[in-house]
């Protein structure tokens, strides 16, 4: 039983996993503060303050032009932007010894968590000296591995990249996906593993949710959304014309609703579910058969249920009366909520994720924002604690009928781990291992509590070196998120290594908005509650200042897409607080962000809609873009976008660079990097994420006072 498809998709990546340990430790405060020196002025912009009243509010718009991507006026303005920033790092004195550092270290082979499927073992590989990563699978767990998909011929640029998606139950059939650059719509492919051949069964360029085959392979179930209508749950039958799908479920419902389907283990059923935004879920069951009659198992209750069948059994993963979720399980003869048994309760930790595997239970928790694993019988006994590395995040994937459970581990200093656990035994194997030159023995990870602005206690990692000590002139990065209920775990980060091997600190605030304490923290961050994720990061940002962790001239900030928008309002709220901003991928113009074509319907019910007058008011008190003030004395700020976003309109990021370009007093640079061909999705070879990484770290080595000694840094 898995997360839903919608919160996975919305995660925007941090820094590439690679960290480096080149440059100098710490430096005087005076490296950072040194004003800037002779910078070039940005390219000019021009304004056209284009005015309207919204609710008996006059807005004005000084970029709107910059909203027109194609035309060749902006073309032109991007050109330009990306000459100037290109101008100002191509020379930075750190950057060929971060580049060199993320090259060694992110060149090495890494392996997914596979899919097992008739007995074959189905993932993606990246080799070291690859740009991307293949679909692979292997006979059986030791077995020579195969290549089944190589994406690297299929662009010049290694722009388009392959993802694995669905594999039919006997192995012979799968499923794959094709993206050309960075853009959420993928192509759908169908290959038959033996020949090597794809089927003639492709599904065309688009947007989709849930993918599931039938048991026999002959069949497949998808959800396929538009962003006007919404989403549908189709049927392709194959070697029949896709022209010919059936639309099997999803009529009636509109574009803020996101549907997926997924076939039972046994082959007997389909399970379909319906989530409204980011409130509840709707689910339904029917037969194989495209034809079969839909029967509604929960359809009013305000809360999120997220099932899987075992047999005839259904078993739902809830918030219902337990906003930490538990476990319920339902027979498919009689599934009213009424005779639902409960079968794990509710805890003090957030039951994440359940899954059932060889007639075990295994259920993911987050205590204190690092998971643990603990193993129950289907009965609800439990069993024990399966083990972990240390502190991290895990995961647990494996078959309902299956003998093998594969654990996935991740800390900030340990790389991407994967486990083959027998499950009788107990038995462990290493499955995979990334091998990136970290020792995470060299580090310190600590958590801290510190108090928000209404009271409110919120958790905070702390990495750094072993023996640093707070002196209040450390560099630090701070990272956040929070929003449409994603916990932001301990997981393997770059920029973690890179800050503390040059002996500064990097923090992650776990602040409201997210899933890290159950549905009540996630509402306590959405809609009219959206200001206490920006007091929870200013106030974790406010902490390390007065615990002596670093000053303001050496702090920097950093976040993308919904964690975009929490920098920029951060910098606009409290510029006095910070050094320099990275905005990545960002939702800023939160007036107009209806209004925006890819503007991710059902993000509007996390945000909220400008065109209601009540969160208007809101929207407009806090939306970044229209709270830039001229004269300010801003950070320096680094903004990333690119055309291939197709899910957080780029327009957001150039009207934004150009609205502070304009009115920042500080002289420190505002940069934009934007990229024709990424986009949340991805759209880079690993050469090109090492560069850009690396152009990311570089400025903040620069502005943070981190490139090497005060004569070179005064020098440039």
């Amino acid at each position: 039983m898995k997360r839903r498809v919608q919160a996975a998709w919305l995660l925007t990546l941090a820094f590439a996993l690679a960290p480096a340990t080149c440059g100098a430790a710490s430096a005087p405060a005076s490296r950072a503060n040194d004003a800037a020196v002779a910078l070039a002025a940005p390219p000019p912009t021009r304004t056209d303050n284009v005015r309207e009243t919204m609710h008996g509010v006059e807005i004005v718009d000084p970029y709107r032009w910059l909203e027109d991507q194609q035309a060749p006026e902006t073309r032109s303005w991007i050109e330009a932007q990306n000459r100037y920033t290109e101008s100002l790092l191509a020379d930075r004195p750190s950057l060929p010894e971060i580049r060199t550092r993320l090259a060694g270290l992110m060149r090495s082979d890494r392996m997914s968590v596979p899919r097992v499927r008739g007995g074959q073992y189905f993932f993606t590989e990246q080799r070291a000296d690859q740009d991307l990563a293949q679909i692979c699978r292997r006979t059986s767990p030791t077995a020579a591995l195969e290549v089944l998909v190589d994406p690297l011929p299929m662009s010049p640029d290694h722009t388009t990249s392959v993802g694995l998606v669905a594999v039919s139950h006997d192995g012979k059939r799968m499923v794959y996906n094709v993206r050309r650059g960075g853009t959420d719509e993928v192509e759908l492919r169908v290959r038959d593993v033996e020949t090597g051949r794809d089927l003639p069964d492709t599904l065309g360029y688009g947007l989709y949710g849930s993918v599931s085959l039938t048991r026999d392979g002959d069949g497949l179930f998808y959800a396929r959304r538009d962003r006007e209508t919404g989403g549908r749950i189709l049927f392709h039958r194959m070697g029949t014309p896709v022209a010919q799908d059936v639309e099997v479920f999803g009529k009636g419902y509109g574009k803020d609703i996101w549907v997926n389907a997924s076939v039972s283990e046994d082959g007997r059923h389909v399970l379909y579910s319906a989530d409204h935004g980011w409130g509840r879920s709707e689910v339904f069951v029917g037969g194989i058969a495209a034809d079969s009659p839909i029967v509604p198992l929960v359809t009013d209750i305000d809360a999120h249920f997220n099932c899987t069948l075992v047999g005839d059994q259904l078993l739902i993963h809830t918030d219902w009366k337990a906003p930490r979720y538990r476990l319920m399980v339902a027979d498919l003869a009689d599934p009213a909520p009424a005779a639902w048994r409960e079968v794990i309760p509710e805890g003090k930790d957030v039951l994440q994720d359940v899954t059932v595997i060889g007639g075990r239970i295994y259920a993911t928790y987050l205590y204190d924002v690092a998971t643990e694993i603990r193993t129950f019988s289907v009965s609800g006994k439990p069993q024990g604690t399966v083990p972990l590395p240390g502190l991290g995040a895990a995961g647990v994937s494996g078959e309902v009928d299956g003998a093998e459970a594969f654990i996935s581990f991740t800390s900030f200093t340990t790389p991407p781990i994967v486990f083959r656990d027998d499950v009788k035994t107990g038995k462990r194997d290493v499955w995979s291992k990334s091998g990136f030159d970290v020792d995470p023995e060299r580090f310190t990870v600590s958590q801290v509590w510190y108090t928000s602005k209404d009271g409110t206690r919120v958790p905070m990692f702390l990495v750094y070196k072993k023996g640093l000590t707070p002196d209040g002139n450390r560099p630090v990065l701070l990272y956040g998120y929070g929003g449409f209920n994603v916990a932001m775990t301990p997981s393997f980060r770059a920029s973690a290594v890179i800050f503390a091997e040059h002996g500064g600190v990097y923090a992650l605030a776990n602040i409201r908005g997210g899933s890290e304490f159950g549905e009540a923290w996630h509402r306590a961050g959405m809609l009219e509650n959206k200001q206490n994720v920006f007091d929870d990061f200013i106030a974790a940002a406010d902490w390390l200042v007065a615990n002596h962790w670093t000053s303001p001239s050496r702090l920097a900030i950093q976040g993308g897409s919904n964690g975009g928008l929490l920098v920029g309002a951060a910098l606009t709220q409290r510029p006095d607080l910070y050094r320099a901003v990275l905005c990545q991928f960002p939702d800023l113009d939160m007036v107009r962000y209806y209004q925006f074509k890819n503007n991710n319907p059902p993000a509007l019910l996390e945000y909220g809609n400008a065109s209601d007058p009540a969160q208007f008011k809101y929207l407009v008190k806090y939306s970044p873009y229209q709270n830039v003030k001229d004269g300010t004395p801003y950070p320096a700020v680094m903004l990333t976008s690119g055309d291939a976003d197709t899910r957080v309109p780029p327009l957001q990021a150039r009207k934004m660079t150009a609205r502070l370009q304009a009115a920042t007093s500080s002289g420190r640079p505002v940069l934009l990097r934007y990229d024709t061909r990424a986009g949340h999705a991805g759209g880079r070879p690993l050469a090109k994420v090492i560069d850009d990484t690396a152009g990311e770290m570089a400025f903040l080595f620069w502005q943070l006072g981190m490139e090497g000694d005060a004569k070179t840094a005064a020098s440039h």
